[in-house]
């Protein structure tokens, strides 16, 4: 697959090709977790442990640094916040995932099918739609309106797995940057 695709809440969010991952992450804020797949797009690798982590990462965000979610334009999220604080995390974020992916993947599997010979690298980034919070009412029902001002973002693209026991696919670590501030958190601005 020599091609990227990103999506939307579902939807194909740019006609034009998709950016790497990288430039995609740099462009948008929020918390972010990356998985692939296995046995040719069938599974999701370690997909409780990517849900958790991502809703883990949204909450810290949300309630220590949210600038890391809405970016850095003047947007008052206080109300947002309070409001937030009353639901279940996990399981709307479990379901805005899990909804985005099931109108994602089969079509993209079934259309690509032929032509599928490696795996694929899926990033889930979920960000907080700012222009939609002016709007925002506390007394409406949380996980709708949960799924009006939150994005969910798909990256997808190829992946090939390395051999292993081949030396030229050996591990090499080079720690080369500033850690995340949040340590626990994996957000997009830490990319920049």
């Amino acid at each position: 697959m020599e091609n990227r695709f990103l999506f939307k809440n579902g939807a194909v969010f740019s006609a034009a090709e998709s950016p790497p991952v990288t430039s995609f992450l740099e462009a948008h804020p929020g918390a972010y977790t990356t998985t692939r797949t296995h046995s040719n797009g069938s599974q999701l690798l370690f997909w409780e442990r990517h849900m958790n982590r991502l809703s883990n990462s949204f909450n810290l965000l949300l309630n220590h640094e949210p600038r890391l979610l809405f970016g850095e334009g003047k947007v008052d999220y206080s109300n947002f916040q309070l409001w937030s604080r009353k639901f279940m995390w996990d399981s709307l974020i479990r379901s805005l995932v899990d909804d985005s992916i099931r109108k994602v993947m089969m079509p993209l599997l079934g259309r690509l099918e032929k032509k599928l010979q490696e795996e694929m690298a899926i990033t889930i980034l979920l960000s907080v739609n700012s222009e939609n919070l002016n709007t925002l009412r506390l007394t409406e029902n949380e996980a709708t309106v949960f799924s009006e001002f939150v994005d969910v973002y798909l990256h997808i693209g190829g992946y090939v797995p390395p051999v292993f026991g081949v030396a030229e696919n050996s591990a090499r670590l080079a720690i080369v940057g500033r850690g995340r501030d949040f340590a626990n958190a994996k957000y997009s601005d830490w990319i920049r």
